[in-house]
């Protein structure tokens, strides 16, 4: 017997049994929805990470800094003993962490190696506030501005290379400084305030003001002043988190800030983390030699493809998660299937000998009821991936909007991976079936022509 009229005499036998057969397909649909939104979700998220690298990291650059606690290597756990030169971060739960920090002379002996171009480094400093004339003052922080990111422009444009009086606005201070809308901020001029350290204060005037909360107001000379022209206004975006409140500067300006911010302390000139841009850093092997000889000299880095693959890490063990529920949908559904071939093979056992008397071969009639089964996990596979495809298809704008994912999709589904899910679900289906197709193929055509 032909596969084609296997396969079409198979159709017809589920047709007789629709509402059993439907219901069947339903179970391994469920688990086909389950993992066809998974692979949707993580596509989107995949997407995400990839925006997010592209727009934000130079693939040439090494991250480089003296503390794996940067790259959340170290151990936290423990109460750190107190260093003057070490620097401070925020652990994840609010806590207080001491890191050591990447100094002038680090950076110096890093520009000696062959391979490296240049050494940039990453300043963020909280400003006392920023205002322009006849408007409020506003708290802000300042990031030094990298040339790999790409961002998105409301309005001007960002020169190449920035300049150290240039500044990047983000859109949340366009109404909160006054402006009517981001054009009208271009060219204007705002001031960024700078609070001396207390140590500098005391080495220029030799007094320290009572509460520094009101240091402008004794005229201790602790504040300075420093003014920037904007030249573009940067929409928030998603894909460069951080960022929202952040005014981008050039490195120089944004180190130059952070000396008066820091003279006369431990912390003068030093830095969490620095940039470190390699000769020829497309090439994977010089980025390993660069990173080679940076760990001989006591520091740790991380390049742009492992910042990457650590992002991705956590979505891979998210969608395991979500796979596992899917796959247990889809274990259940298969002893679904073989009790509905099962009972099949029971009602038509006059049909299975019949059809064996008239001269049908065993291998025939197992094939006939495994291509039911492949039947079953198709229109289960096709039933549960349309139905993902669809709803997700109508979600993605409320969620994206939601989310405030812009022109970001979180839900992104590829044919080809539904193609492949619902061949795999046929294959499970044919699986289940094997048994209730053995049983027909080896019953007695004598017998099976007695049964009532």
């Amino acid at each position: 017997m032909k596969i084609f009229d296997v396969s079409q005499r198979s159709a017809r036998n589920l047709k007789q049994a629709k509402a059993r057969t439907l219901l069947t397909a339903m179970a391994i649909g469920v688990g086909a929805f389950a993992l066809t939104m998974t692979l949707a979700a993580s596509n989107g998220a995949q997407s995400y990470v990839n925006r997010l690298i592209s727009n934000n990291f130079d693939p040439t650059e090494l991250l480089v800094a003296k503390d794996e606690t940067i790259f959340g290597r170290g151990d936290n756990n423990k109460p750190q003993e107190y260093d003057a030169s070490f620097g401070s971060i925020s652990s994840a739960s609010g806590a207080p962490i001491q890191v050591k920090q990447v100094t002038e002379q680090d950076v110096n002996k890093i520009l000696k190696y062959p391979l490296v171009e240049q050494v940039r480094e990453g300043v963020i400093l909280n400003v006392q506030y920023v205002t322009r004339p006849g408007q409020k003052k506003y708290i802000a922080n300042i990031q030094d501005y990298s040339p790999a990111r790409n961002p998105e422009i409301l309005a001007g444009s960002i020169p190449k290379p920035i300049n150290n009086t240039s500044l990047l606005l983000p859109e949340a201070y366009v109404s909160a400084l006054g402006f009517k809308d981001p054009q009208s901020a271009i060219g204007k001029e705002l001031t960024i305030a700078i609070r001396k350290s207390l140590s500098s204060q005391i080495v220029e005037t030799g007094t320290a003001p009572r509460n520094l909360q009101d240091a402008e107001v004794i005229g201790d000379k602790s504040t300075v002043l420093v003014p920037f022209k904007v030249v573009a206004v940067l929409k928030s975006e998603p894909a460069q988190p951080g960022t929202e409140l952040s005014l981008q500067i050039s490195t120089q300006a944004a180190k130059n800030l952070n000396d008066i911010a820091t003279a006369g302390t431990s912390q003068y000139r030093q830095y969490t983390r620095v940039n470190v841009k390699v000769k020829d850093g497309e090439d994977k092997a010089n980025l390993l030699k660069v990173q080679e000889q940076l760990s001989k000299d006591g520091f740790v880095s991380q390049s742009v493809e492992e910042t990457q693959q650590f992002l991705t890490q956590i979505i891979n063990v998210l969608k395991t998660i979500v796979v596992a529920f899917g796959l247990i949908a889809i274990i259940a559904s298969v002893f679904g299937v073989v009790n509905t071939m099962y009972i099949s093979v029971i009602q038509r056992t006059r049909e299975i000998g019949l059809m064996k008397a008239l001269g049908m071969r065993r291998k025939d009639v197992s094939r006939l009821f495994r291509f039911e089964a492949a039947w079953i996990g198709f229109l289960g596979g096709a039933i549960g991936s349309g139905l993902a495809v669809v709803l997700g298809t109508l979600l993605n704008p409320w969620i994206t909007n939601k989310l405030d994912f812009g022109t970001q999709k979180l839900l992104i589904f590829k044919a080809n991976q539904i193609a492949i899910l619902i061949v795999l679900l046929v294959l499970v289906a044919i699986f289940a079936g094997l048994l209730p197709a053995r049983k027909a193929a080896k019953l007695d055509p004598i017998e099976a022509l007695r049964t009532e």
